[in-house]
């Protein structure tokens, strides 16, 4: 049977990128502690509790998604800004933008008798419009239970982000990222994919969070998700990733909608929540005139 490869979560951005080079995903482990995964559980119990059943052609009818979680997680939030998922993220996309962002936040319930979810790549999101040649997303699943082959590990097509978009994967090319609690699986968005099928009688729960390039439309609307009164008492470096910042030299700015004469006209993200940008970005041409 095909596996994927296992590291340690300490393991240099570089070899944990090439193992996605080369498979497309990779697993890591130990990357929650025994505290960090009570306080992320305890945070999101009540929510994935109230979450309704999903759609039984593709989300799943026995499968659970809630989302928003960075306004209702502070434990999603250090998950989030890990600096060692970071640094992979923002090395793979950097050949092709300027900026990262935050493109979701959702966990994922399979309850028992859940089947398999159909395989698909999560780049789908934006239709087939994106070249090829341009990778929009890195990704992550972090285990909060055990991710096993009988409670539906998620499947994962090693070599399949490679592949012609219209190739379908044999049974035997798919592998399935069994991880122990505490684990991440890192994959691009356009490696094959999909829930997996859970014969258990246990929940199997993972939190999928997500990167894209700045200049892309995000999945997860984070500023309704996150808006402006949550989010301005949030660090700076999660207030930017969630896209409180200009994705690019013109990506992203607003004009406040109050009288003539008031507010500012053409500004930068980051005074919506009540602080300047950085040096280097748009300001507010009110301030510069």
């Amino acid at each position: 049977m095909l596996s994927l490869q296992t590291f340690e979560i300490d393991t240099s951005t570089h070899r944990i990128l090439e193992a996605v080079e080369q498979d497309g995903a990779v697993i890591l482990s130990g990357a929650m502690n025994e505290t960090q995964l009570t306080q992320v559980a305890a945070e999101l119990e009540p929510y994935i509790e109230a979450s309704p059943n999903g759609d039984p052609s593709f989300t799943g009818g026995l499968t659970t998604r809630t989302g928003a979680l960075i306004a209702r997680s502070e434990g999603c939030q250090q998950l989030t800004l890990d600096s060692r998922v970071l640094s992979a993220v923002e090395t793979f996309l950097a050949p092709f933008c300027e900026r990262i962002q935050l493109h979701l936040t959702q966990v994922i319930r399979l309850r028992p008798e859940q089947g398999e979810q159909p395989l698909h790549r999560d780049r789908q999101a934006w239709g087939l419009f994106l070249p090829k040649e341009i990778e929009p997303q890195l990704n992550s699943i972090w285990a909060l239970t055990d991710f096993s082959l009988e409670n539906g590990a998620t499947r994962v097509v090693p070599g399949s982000h490679k592949w012609d978009w219209d190739r379908k994967a044999k049974p035997e090319e798919v592998a399935q990222a069994v991880m122990p609690k505490g684990s991440v699986l890192i994959y691009s968005g356009s490696v094959i994919h999909s829930g997996g099928k859970n014969n258990s009688t246990l929940d199997r729960i993972g939190i999928n969070i997500t990167y894209a390039l700045g200049w892309l439309r995000q999945e997860e609307n984070q500023y309704l998700s996150c808006p402006p009164h949550i989010a301005k008492d949030l660090p700076a470096a999660l207030q930017e990733l969630l896209g409180y910042t200009m994705g690019s030299i013109a990506c992203g700015y607003y004009t406040e909608p109050v009288a003539a004469g008031e507010g500012k006209e053409i500004c930068a993200p980051e005074y919506a929540l009540g602080r300047k940008p950085r040096a280097g970005q748009i300001s507010s041409i009110t301030e510069s005139n």
